[in-house]
């Protein structure tokens, strides 16, 4: 009597156990991020009045905390769970909603190229309607801080888009200590100074041109944006491509482990 045995298909354990590791970490970092949305949310009472997030005028940033958040808390479960169990309805979805992504992104840098001129006037506008909204939002207010702090730039496309703010416009009707000035985030930084100056935009567009250029930022972030791209543009490549590979690593990956879940069951 022969002592072989025969051997079918099986499935893969370090495909299996890497994809399930990989997605728990994604999952952990999907709920950290809908934690963090949802803390924000509710220490400025949205959650207690949901109907409140209509009222923001600008871009509220929690909305990418939550976006983010949820989508890596959907694909960190399907591909956690799926890897686990070997369930093929799960690992499926895994990697149709990742093909997903990654068509939309695709497609979102080819029409970004194409249309240059259309995504700069889209990115103006943006920029120039949280302008308006500054006072009204506390994380929309820190995020256009930052933006104009990182890239050492004032308004869209120069202080005076600063005018389009009820408390920052140079209007008679104004009667804000802040008129014809800018936040304190265009003013040009001192290395001497320890503590940030919060009063240091007041009155800054009264002065005149060349007044201006040295305390405070004067050109626009659209331009400095375009700059800081071209002069980081092969980093910028790099990170896309990387993301990309990354998708396409676990697209490949789930409909590896499909195909043997799936041999498996049927040599039963």
């Amino acid at each position: 009597m022969s002592g072989k045995h025969y051997k079918g298909p099986e499935v893969s354990c370090c495909i299996k156990y890497f994809i399930f590791g990989f997605n728990v970490i994604f999952w952990l970092l999907g709920i950290a991020f809908l934690g963090i949305g949802l803390w924000a949310w509710n220490e400025k009472g949205v959650l207690s009045n949901i109907s409140s997030i209509t009222d923001l005028g600008g871009f509220d940033p929690v909305w990418l905390f939550l976006v983010v958040g949820g989508v890596m808390f959907i694909l960190g479960f399907a591909g956690c769970i799926g890897a686990l169990r070997e369930n093929t309805f799960l690992l499926k979805f895994f990697s149709v909603f990742l093909g997903i992504i990654f068509f939309l992104e695709l497609t979102a840098g080819v029409l970004a190229f194409v249309f240059k001129d259309w995504i700069k006037d889209q990115l103006y506008f943006f920029i120039n309607n949280n302008i308006r909204a500054y006072r009204d939002d506390i994380d929309l207010q820190n995020l256009i801080d930052f933006t104009q702090e990182y890239w050492q730039c004032c308004g869209a496309f120069g202080a005076d888009d600063w005018n389009l703010n009820i408390y920052f416009n140079c209007t008679d009707s104004n009667a804000s200590r802040e008129r014809c000035g800018v936040p304190f985030s265009c003013c040009t930084k001192d290395p001497a100074e320890d503590v940030i100056n919060t009063q240091c935009g007041y009155d800054a567009r009264q002065k005149s041109e060349v007044d201006q250029q040295i305390v405070i930022y004067t050109k626009g972030c659209v331009p400095q944006f375009e700059k800081w791209l071209q002069d980081n543009l092969t980093i910028v490549a790099g990170i896309f491509i990387g993301i990309a590979l990354l998708q396409i690593f676990g697209i490949c990956l789930a409909q590896n482990l499909v195909s043997d879940i799936e041999a498996v069951r049927a040599s039963w």
